[in-house]
């Protein structure tokens, strides 16, 4: 069995990497060696070991085994910016190609691999590069993550047109609990049942970590 997907957040701030970490728990109890990668991350902390990101970091411990960490993370920033600002300051290029061939090695030796965006689907990259263009390019299945608060409404929504618009499939989406004083929470998710044209995966609760989350996804239809 092969699985690969895209993860994509309606916004900045929404829970991305917890619900890739969580996605990789579940498939990792359906007995899929799997591993995620972070293809670009901005506001990388220099290290001994040279430069690290916080959220490639935790999808590297939600991986099945050790990976070097170039290989999930092949382009690395050190500033906290939208990453075709980060890489024009540092004097980085940006290109798909490069990516494509680690995601290739990854897809090689495992039989999930769950890719995570940056920001929104449609964050600048490089000049005429998008974020959105590893899922389109790449043909990789998008998993919508939704972070719970006012205003998660219209961003869902959005973000689903837009990767429909781009010609990718929208898989599924992922509830994340990331304001535990939102009201109405049951009507919203009511209301994103019935609008955004993908099934729902699961629900992820405020405070819980990703291994013990896994448990609130329902992967049939998404993983045969």
């Amino acid at each position: 069995m092969s699985f690969t997907c895209f993860v994509a957040g309606t916004d900045t701030g929404i829970g991305k990497t917890h619900a890739a970490c969580t996605l990789l728990h579940a498939l990792r109890a359906k007995g899929l060696h799997a591993c995620g990668m972070k293809p670009v991350a901005s506001g990388c902390a220099e290290t001994p070991d040279g430069l690290r990101n916080e959220d490639a970091l935790a999808l590297l411990a939600a991986g099945s085994a050790p990976l070097p960490y170039a290989r999930i993370n092949p382009v690395a920033l050190r500033q906290p910016l939208s990453p075709h600002l980060a890489a024009a300051h540092e004097g980085v290029t940006i290109a798909l190609p490069p990516l494509r061939a680690a995601f290739d090695i990854l897809r090689g030796e495992h039989d999930a691999v769950v890719v995570e965006g940056v920001g929104g689907w449609r964050v600048p990259l490089a000049p005429g590069l998008f974020a959105s263009e590893i899922a389109k390019q790449w043909s990789l299945p998008v998993v919508l993550v939704v972070g719970l608060r006012l205003g998660c409404l219209s961003h869902s929504l959005l973000s689903a047109e837009a990767i429909l618009a781009d010609g990718c499939r929208l898989a599924g989406w992922i509830g994340n609990r990331i304001d535990p004083a939102m009201e109405a929470v049951e009507e919203n998710l009511a209301t994103l049942r019935g609008l955004l044209p993908a099934p729902c995966l699961g629900m992820l609760p405020y405070g819980v970590p990703p291994a013990q989350a896994a448990a609130e996804l329902d992967l049939a239809g998404l993983v045969d």
